[in-house]
């Protein structure tokens, strides 16, 4: 047989789209050509597959070869395609049966020697290959992570050879077995914290809900120490989730075996930029908004990151998603996240402190609140000022307060009563869906009105106050919204200072 066709996967975005690999043979003077929009790393699988099938003891055709990968308009990149195209030689060659090819679909790169690197973007693939009732070969390597998928089947090879014995029958190999129950992560505890009752009374109403905080106060009073204990009160990751967030993350990191279905929790540096923290490149990549699906994004210093990169999480933030466009790809990412930020007051960071003096002039003041744009400011729902712990408290020493077991006890029973009430988290909740569960009564519809038009609240600011007193009606088992509920919300959308 002269021609062979195989199955393997492109990357575009958080989908892997069918590629066939078809292999053709053909007299006349010896060349070996790619076709199918490959970029450079596709066209020099030509000298990798050559020496791979060498250094394997089987036979490099001294023919004309044609390789096509369709479709032809889908760009191809990355050493992905090696593996079907050294096997697509062999059977159009002779030196590999074709039964059973069609029942399996082909990912990895070649080293020279004949053995199989791992590749990035195992998951997506993993998930495309399952509903196609497919088996997906894949190198050893990615053989945890693809087996992760629910319903997959992954059969993992360690190099060439021993992948053709598998298909001819003569020595198979195992399928790969998803791994056991995953060790989470040990986080520092809620009860290391010393006083800020307020504070963390933010932080749980935060993760209950899935809101967006931002941290106010001089510093050293311990705003990045609350934001590091948010992850160990964060609930788990469902089952869908966590298939999502693994795929998102294997488009990194092509040897990552983590399955741990405890959130994210993404803190990039201020000198991180717009590609990195958005998405980007020429090949669209994922950023770190999109690495925080479904989890948390912690932005410390929130001032020192450049404002034209702040602005362009507003549309992420209220969207779910972003997408990247590029002269060769576009590609739309989910980027679902709660976004808690910290920040001093002023340059010094003493501005409101009742027992510093702020040496900041009026312009240098100004200059810093302006990194921040009102917008971008509305779209935290809690806005909490973290004030100075006095240090005979801080020495006093013991327990700080409630640990972080209890209170994820309660945040998981409370995102327990959204998820059977709407199917998502009171964060994500649209304006409708809003109003309908918080099931306000008319004195306290007017109540809320009358105290958002007196504290000069835009309409997201305030929708996102309502979905905050939802929340808190939610931690009380309430069947409504009440004064009490709208109050507290009211107290955590602007910060004041208190002794």
């Amino acid at each position: 047989m002269e021609i062979a066709i195989l199955h393997s996967r492109a990357q575009r975005g958080i989908d892997a789209p069918l590629v066939r690999v078809e292999a053709h043979l053909a007299n006349g003077l010896p060349a070996f050509n790619i076709v199918g929009l490959p970029e450079t790393a596709v066209r020099e699988s030509k000298d990798r597959v050559r020496s791979a099938l060498i250094n394997s003891y089987f036979e490099f055709p001294d023919r004309r070869i044609t390789i096509n990968l369709a479709p032809a308009d889908l760009p191809k990149f990355g050493g992905r395609f090696d593996l079907p195209i050294a096997l697509g030689i062999l059977t159009a060659s002779g030196q590999l049966p074709t039964q059973r090819l069609d029942a399996h679909e082909f990912v990895g790169e070649l080293a020279l020697d004949g053995s199989l690197q791992p590749i990035k973007g195992t998951v997506p693939v993993a998930i495309a290959c399952t509903r196609n009732n497919r088996t997906l070969i894949v190198p050893d390597a990615n053989g945890a992570l693809a087996a992760a998928v629910p319903g997959s089947t992954v059969v993992a090879a360690p190099n060439l050879l021993t992948l053709c014995a598998h298909l001819n029958g003569n020595a198979p190999l195992p399928q790969v077995m998803p791994g056991g129950a995953s060790t989470e992560p040990v986080y520092p505890d809620f009860n290391g914290v010393v006083g800020q009752d307020f504070a963390r009374r933010a932080m749980e109403i935060t993760a209950a809900g899935g809101h967006n905080l931002l941290l106010s106060g001089p510093p050293g009073t311990g705003k990045t120490l609350l934001a590091s204990r948010l992850p160990g009160i964060l609930p788990p990751l469902a089952r869908e989730e966590a298939v999502t967030v693994l795929a998102l993350h294997s488009l990194l990191d092509s040897e990552s075996s983590s399955t741990s279905s405890q959130r994210p929790f993404r803190a990039p540096h201020h000198s991180a930029s717009m590609a990195a923290l958005i998405g980007g490149g020429r090949i669209p990549q994922p950023g770190e908004i999109s690495l925080a699906h479904c989890g948390v994004l912690f932005l410390d210093e929130l001032p020192e990151f450049p404002r034209h990169t702040l602005d362009a999480l507003r549309q992420p933030l209220e969207e779910g998603s972003v997408s990247l466009s590029r002269a060769q790809m576009s590609a739309r990412y989910p980027a679902r996240f709660q976004l808690v930020a910290a920040m001093n007051p002023c340059p010094c960071g003493f501005d409101g402190d009742p027992q510093r003096h702020c040496r900041c002039t009026p312009t240098a003041l100004q200059r810093y609140t302006q990194r921040l744009s009102g917008p971008l400011l509305d779209r935290f729902d809690l806005h909490v000022v973290v004030p100075r712990v006095s240090a005979k408290k801080l020495l006093a020493g013991g327990s700080g307060g409630e640990c972080s077991a209890a209170i994820r006890e309660r945040v998981i029973a409370c995102r327990c009563i959204q998820q059977s009430r709407q199917g998502a988290a009171n964060g994500a909740l649209a304006r409708e869906q809003a109003l309908e569960h918080a099931n306000l009564s008319s004195h306290n519809q007017a109540y809320l009105a009358a105290a958002t038009e007196r504290l000069v609240l835009s309409g997201r600011g305030t929708y996102r106050v309502l979905k905050t007193a939802l929340t808190i009606a939610d931690l009380s088992s309430a069947a409504r919204v009440e004064r009490c509920h709208i109050d507290e919300a009211l107290a955590f959308r602007l910060p004041r200072w208190s002794p």
